[in-house]
């Protein structure tokens, strides 16, 4: 079958060649650097089918050309499924298969380390060193045993990082309107509500898809019921925080240390080299200015296990679909679930946790 492949990078090509020829699938992959949106849509001209990343735009327009143009199939290398008009998919007769796992230590390590490293101050530490600077001033950090962490989503990766957090003695509370019996069993855990986990944490950490319901969990009222001086993590979707409110948050001292692998307006801007431009979202020139955030360009899943499972799943939805077999990792519109409210949504909804 031949297919398109969007906003592709050495990694992904490397990868999916490697699972092309390893399983014998012969598919013939076309692959182009640029994202796909309306504009960029002729480019998957005669393919059947098109692959693509989280931030491709497979909304209304861009899937009427590429159903007018052939394509029958998009195939998702990743678990999210929010850039995805869903109705208008299956309105124009375009499947939608996506990962629907790949490994949960890829992000959950990445967040431990990013808890560790706006801790400890190891960037600024790192720096510093480079110029001969090795004053401890102003590197101050906290041991995390004894600490009390929050874990907003308790699937496969909240699961995962409650354990390693729990092995450095933290005390967790959970919040997930899915409760998860693996959570209760790690010990020093128990589920509360979201405002009682927001005002008793020392330490946020966001695992959980992008729900309608969801979107900016993280807003003004929200962090006003925070400890001043918390720590939060997000490595799961940008738009689970109002990036304003969470600025004000940070000039006020509610937000102590801000640790983002994801940003709402990520789009034009990660999986990008822009060092010789000037980036035009002024919000995120004024979210890097300051001192106490930390921000990585949506990598948490970026590792060779997870990469490997990526390419494997992405391959064998492809075959199946080739092959006139039933699709296991197909995304369908729930039934009674207007288009407007499911379009965003990123994952199942039991333990739908997802950090790409």
């Amino acid at each position: 079958m031949q297919v398109a492949v969007f906003s592709t990078e050495s990694y992904d090509r490397q990868f999916l060649d490697a699972v092309n020829t390893a399983t014998n699938a012969n598919h013939e992959f076309i692959f182009h650097e640029t994202r796909l949106e309306a504009k960029t849509a002729t480019l998957a001209t005669g393919c059947e089918a098109v692959c693509v990343f989280v931030n491709d735009d497979l909304g209304s327009e861009t899937l009427k050309i590429l159903a007018e143009q052939g394509t029958r199939l998009v195939a998702l290398r990743c678990t999210g499924f929010n850039n995805v008009d869903l109705q208008v998919a299956a309105e124009v007769g375009i499947k939608v298969v996506r990962v629907t796992a790949y490994s949960p230590y890829s992000v959950a390590e990445f967040a431990i380390g990013m808890i560790l490293m706006l801790n400890r101050k190891l960037h600024k530490a790192f720096n510093r060193g480079r110029d001969d600077n090795f004053s401890l001033n102003g590197l101050l950090g906290f041991d995390l045993h004894d600490r009390t962490v929050g874990i907003v989503g308790t699937g496969k990766i909240g699961i995962i990082i409650s354990q390693i957090l729990h092995g450095f003695g933290c005390h967790l509370l959970g919040y997930d309107p899915y409760p998860n019996p693996q959570f209760e069993e790690i010990g020093d855990t128990r589920y509360v509500d979201l405002p009682e986990l927001l005002a008793n944490s020392e330490i946020i950490s966001l695992h959980c898809p992008l729900t309608p319901e969801n979107y900016h969990l993280i807003n003004a009222k929200t962090i006003a019921q925070m400890k001043p001086g918390v720590m939060l993590i997000n490595t799961s979707r940008g738009q689970l925080i109002d990036t304003k409110a969470a600025i004000e948050g940070i000039k006020s001292g509610i937000i102590g240390y801000f640790g983002i692998d994801v940003y709402e307006q990520e789009e034009h801007i990660f999986f990008k080299d822009l060092s010789d431009t000037v980036i035009q979202d002024d919000t995120f020139q004024l979210l890097q200015s300051f001192q106490n955030v930390l921000i990585t360009s949506h990598q948490a899943f970026f590792t060779e296990e997870a990469l490997n499972d990526i390419a494997t799943t992405t391959l064998s939805n492809i075959t199946d679909f080739e092959q006139g077999k039933p699709l296991p990792n197909e995304v369908k519109l729930p039934e009674k679930v207007s288009a407007k409210a499911y379009s965003i949504d990123t994952g199942t909804r039991r333990h739908g946790d997802t950090g790409m």
